[in-house]
């Protein structure tokens, strides 16, 4: 199935105490170029999630957003300085003797004095942690991944329709042709007798001068090639594989072909064909841009 490489995929949840989120978002772009957002302490998991998302996309600019908090307070280790906690007691209450107060410290007192607290991070299990985040992260590429297959099947009806159409372009290219080289014998003709007057013609070499501009006008190597290129391009579309390159190589050729079809005319018809051909092919390579 084709897929766009446009996309975007969210996914949240709670593993191991951890309230994990990932978001991931893509636009087209000719290689697989990554950038991640995470807080510094989890910068172990970048290239850990790097290698996960490769596995769903192999072409896009492709952006990460990862953020962890710990739920309810976990992932500390709260001590207390008992050696300053003892020092401030004792300075309150040589206070408390000195200007007659009456002795009502309290826990919820010195609680107030947050220097006799130490509070320390307890170090992660990166192996836990790590699994946390895979878990979370294969649900937003599976999101991510589902909206690319979306947006490639508008693509591969976009495209398809444009290749009907030059189809039908080519087939009136093919038709008026023929028609060319005959009027060019016609005119040719009529040259010939206005210039000779009465004298005869000499038909054989009308037919050989026509002959060598029938050669030079012939455009039915290209047709043929045009409509193989379009043959490919259709195969291509129904495959599942990154195809991008691929439609962008046949692509350049159709257009080398349309490119030697105007060249090679002398006949309004078949110019302005090619004019809209080319037009159609055109917005074919835009929309491929798109493709994975």
């Amino acid at each position: 199935m084709i897929r766009s490489m446009t996309g975007y995929g969210r996914a949240q949840a709670v593993v191991d105490g951890r309230d994990i989120t990932v978001e991931i978002r893509a636009v087209n772009h000719r290689y697989f170029e990554w950038s991640c957002r995470m807080s510094r302490a989890y910068g172990y998991l970048d290239e850990k999630l790097k290698s996960l998302t490769q596995q769903s996309i192999s072409r896009g600019k492709v952006d990460c957003s990862l953020t962890i908090q710990t739920v309810e307070g976990g992932g500390t280790d709260i001590e207390i300085n008992h050696d300053l906690a003892r020092d401030y007691a004792q300075a309150l209450r040589a206070l408390g003797r000195e200007l007659d107060l009456r002795d009502d410290l309290s826990i919820s007192a010195m609680a107030r004095f947050s220097d006799i607290f130490i509070v320390r991070r307890t170090p992660d299990d990166e192996e836990e942690v790590w699994r946390g985040v895979r878990e979370v992260a294969a649900q937003a590429l599976e999101q991510f991944v589902q909206m690319r297959r979306a947006e490639g099947e508008k693509l591969k009806e976009d495209v398809l329709g444009r290749l009907d159409a030059i189809g039908e372009m080519v087939g009136t290219v093919e038709e008026q042709s023929p028609r060319t080289v005959a009027a060019y014998r016609a005119r040719l003709t009529a040259k010939l007798q206005e210039v000779l007057e009465q004298r005869p013609l000499d038909q054989q070499r009308i037919i050989a001068e026509a002959a060598i501009v029938a050669e030079r006008l012939a455009v039915d190597e290209e047709t043929v090639r045009l409509r193989s290129h379009m043959g490919q391009l259709r195969e291509i579309l129904g495959t599942s594989d990154a195809v991008g390159r691929k439609l962008d190589f046949l692509v350049q050729e159709m257009n080398r072909e349309a490119n030697t079809i105007g060249s090679k005319c002398q006949d309004v018809t078949i110019s302005q064909t090619v004019v809209d051909m080319k037009s159609e092919i055109e917005k074919i390579r835009e929309q491929i841009q798109n493709i994975e």
